[in-house]
């Protein structure tokens, strides 16, 4: 994720800081072996509750607003990207600030969970989403979902020759054809994928054909923004950016569609939003409070009607945005959220490949 600057999706420049992931996730593998110490909490307010947010701003400020307005609890937002998030809550442990953690993507969690740093989320607000979509231990709840798709450019190719599988795009035929944002935190769970399907070597081969092949961009929204308007004739992202250019440009201005891979390809592969208490915190029945607002039906349905998040809820009896294609037609492949790992491995494989 990047948060937006003042146009969301301002076009953004085929120069790609091949450092910044890589410092990241650097910083994790330090912090992991205990070379970097933690810092003391920040004092807080028994009336507050703080955030770490690696979720759009404009979708957590409505969530936070709402949840304010309905129990009287106000929320402390720290928004950044998923790895930075990650990143911050392994360096200050225990003495972390933070009440509550919500990132975009599930192997952020899965690294805070292998760490100890995370609380079990209450039964109660588990059993509202299906099972499959939170952390299999119960530290960590999902919250709503996107799925990766293929953005194309009809001007550009025809429907007939789009791809049937993601790793077709690592093939010869594809040079100059697609667009990537590697660096970008929601690739690394679409690395996992492939790693988890099809073991590491294979997975470095088509990270090099992928490097050998793709327009390189900084993030999702440089990625659609250059297929819709014909600098590349396909490109890798989230649905929830074509849908935000979309509302960005309007119809008239969109010059792209969606397409999906062959059904149970990885290239379908589905992410989960999700939010987490930490064990640290001092403010735990509050915790849970926001934990179980976040998944309530009248949140997930504020979400699904606005014109600001074009994520699927989970929430049962829940109808996505008209803009998503129905959940029932998506045929992700069968990958649990634990599998995609901790985004480790899938880090190292993007560096070896010389993609960051």
């Amino acid at each position: 994720m990047s948060p937006f600057p003042q146009s969301p999706f301002a076009m953004s420049s085929a120069r790609l800081d091949r450092s910044r992931l890589l410092r990241r996730l650097a910083a994790i593998a330090l912090i992991t072996a205990g070379l970097i110490q933690a810092r003391p909490a920040a004092a807080q307010s028994a009336e507050t509750l703080t955030l770490y947010s690696a979720q759009h701003e404009q979708v957590v400020q409505m969530l936070t607003d709402a949840f304010t307005k309905e129990t009287g609890i106000a929320v402390r937002v720290h928004s950044g990207e998923g790895p930075d998030i990650a990143n911050q809550i392994l360096r200050e442990g225990k003495s972390s600030p933070a009440d509550i953690v919500f990132v975009e993507n599930s192997p952020e969690l899965v690294l805070l969970a292998e760490h100890g740093l995370l609380a079990p989320v209450a039964p109660t607000t588990l059993a509202k989403v299906p099972q499959q979509d939170s952390g299999a231990s119960g530290l960590w709840l999902g919250v709503l979902a996107r799925q990766n798709v293929l953005a194309w450019n009809p001007s550009l190719i025809r429907e007939g020759e789009l791809p049937s599988s993601l790793l077709d795009l690592a093939l010869p035929a594809w040079k100059g054809r697609v667009a990537i944002a590697p660096s970008d935190a929601d690739f690394l769970p679409l690395v996992g994928a492939v790693i988890h399907a099809e073991g590491e070597a294979k997975a470095l081969a088509w990270l090099k054909g992928l490097r050998a092949n793709a327009k390189i961009y900084d993030d999702d929204e440089g990625v659609v923004a250059a297929v819709n308007r014909g600098s590349v004739a396909t490109g890798v992202i989230n649905n929830y950016y074509w849908a935000r250019l979309a509302t960005e440009l309007g119809a008239d201005r969109m010059h792209s569609r969606i397409a999906h891979f062959a059904p149970g390809d990885i290239g379908n592969l589905i992410n989960i939003s999700g939010a987490a208490m930490l064990a640290s915190s001092r403010h735990q029945e509050a915790a849970q409070r926001f934990l179980a607002f976040l998944v309530s039906k009248p949140v997930q349905e504020m979400l699904a009607k606005s014109s600001v998040d074009y994520e699927y809820p989970l929430a049962a009896d829940v109808a996505p945005n008209a803009m998503l294609t129905p959940y029932a037609d998506l045929h992700p492949p069968a990958i649990a959220p634990a599998e995609l790992g901790d985004d480790q491995a899938s880090a190292k494989l993007l560096q070896e490949a010389g993609l960051i």
